[in-house]
């Protein structure tokens, strides 16, 4: 749908005051401001009140706000906390990305739906957002932490063997006409070479490029030269992740690790805060908010119930197992794995690249949009209990 760009302020000015008072209302309630933003994106968008729809320009605000959140995230994660805890991240991703394929796809085949529809349903659901955890994580000062840096390193490893199974499925789509099969592999082939290509590129900016930039710009007679040149790192990353098959928000994550190894770290800290939570980070969340819709609700209605417990519960215990079985605790891995639950822009994503290349059906497609958003809407609530929780024990 196109949009004026008039409209465009129009609907900013709207979501930004409403955010506002829900993020107000949350926080006075003792619950994350996050989940505010999320519910009013479906009060404000088709599902209820329909006084805004989604849109391009809408979307690119939202893909900024969720970059610049991993970018802060990253600027705020210790390099040395994610090396330490990569073998339990590994663990986690892998737990987390079998359940959900292997019941939630069972599951929709059960329902009717035939086996490359079933299966796509689970690589749907395969995806982690921890965009939506790293708020909960921040707010409880709790991204430094061995719950916090696991779910980091396990959100990375998810997303690339999430793209991995995508891939494959729509390798397979196309697996039927003259030379496709041949073409498809070539072309997974090709994007595992790249995507190999750009890791090694985020190993280089950590270890030289970003120190260098940062300490180039100190010299420039530019005001506030170290965030300009912190934001052209965190763009960069993001666009170049996204043309290697991965996600924009991973690149953003790299490149706030490689910004949070210099001294400016602090500076650019304090200056991207603001500029994302005023007005890129709020859009993002509310975007999620506007994919629901409650067109042929009650008909759907089993289905949407019964997944939307699935996709809690496999990503749950998917993580909590992964994260036991590598020598967490109960609670420490109930973090985790209650870290892992929210599906956001990821599962959005992957959704619309199936109902584009027709694995899904449009009343699917929409049904699915209802299970991640009900699915994202409760994630922060279970990872603030299980943080609680934690803190408690402490206490004790």
């Amino acid at each position: 749908m196109e949009v004026s760009k008039l409209t465009l302020i129009g609907s900013l000015v709207i979501i930004l005051i409403v955010t506002t008072l829900f993020d107000h209302f949350f926080a006075r309630n003792g619950l994350p401001g996050v989940l505010g933003q999320l519910i009013a994106g479906i009060l404000l968008g088709p599902a209820v009140l329909n006084w805004l729809q989604p849109n391009e320009l809408l979307t690119n605000f939202a893909e900024i706000g969720v970059i610049l959140l991993m970018f802060m995230a990253g600027i705020e994660s210790n390099l040395s906390q994610l090396r330490k805890y990569l073998r339990p991240a590994l663990a986690v991703a892998v737990s987390g990305v079998i359940l959900p394929v292997l019941i939630m796809g069972g599951i929709s085949f059960l329902f009717g739906y035939h086996f490359q529809e079933a299966l796509f349903i689970g690589v749907v659901f395969s995806a982690t957002s921890v965009s939506i955890s790293v708020v909960v994580l921040r707010e409880f000062k709790q991204l430094e932490s061995r719950e916090g840096a696991t779910i980091l390193g396990a959100a990375v490893a998810d997303d690339i063997i999430g793209v991995l199974l995508l891939s494959l499925m729509i390798s397979l789509i196309g697996a039927g006409e003259n030379d496709a099969h041949q073409n498809a592999s070539n072309s997974l082939a090709a994007q595992l070479l790249f995507q190999g290509l750009f890791f090694v590129g985020v190993y280089l900016l950590v270890k030289w490029g970003a120190p260098a930039i940062m300490k180039l710009s100190q010299n420039l007679l530019v005001p506030t030269s170290q965030t300009l040149a912190a934001v052209i790192i965190c763009l960069s990353m993001g666009f170049l992740a996204e043309k290697v098959g991965l996600s924009g928000a991973i690149g953003a994550f790299f490149a706030g690790i490689a910004v949070g190894q210099t001294p400016a770290r602090q500076v650019v800290d304090q200056h991207i805060e603001p500029i994302g939570n005023a007005m890129f980070i709020p859009v993002f969340f509310v975007n999620i908010g506007l994919e629901l819709s409650f067109n042929n609700l009650l008909s759907s209605l089993p289905f949407i119930l019964i997944m939307t417990c699935l996709a809690i519960l496999t990503k749950w215990f998917g993580g909590e197992f992964g994260a036991m079985l590598t020598g967490f605790d109960r609670l420490s891995g109930r973090i985790v794995g209650t870290g892992m639950v929210a599906r956001g822009e990821m599962a959005l994503i992957t959704a619309q690249i199936g109902f584009e290349a027709h694995l899904l059906a449009r009343p699917l497609y929409v049904d699915l949009i209802l299970v991640i958003v009900l699915a994202t809407l409760i994630a922060p609530l279970l990872l603030r209990w299980a943080l609680h929780e934690k803190h408690l024990q402490r206490e004790d």
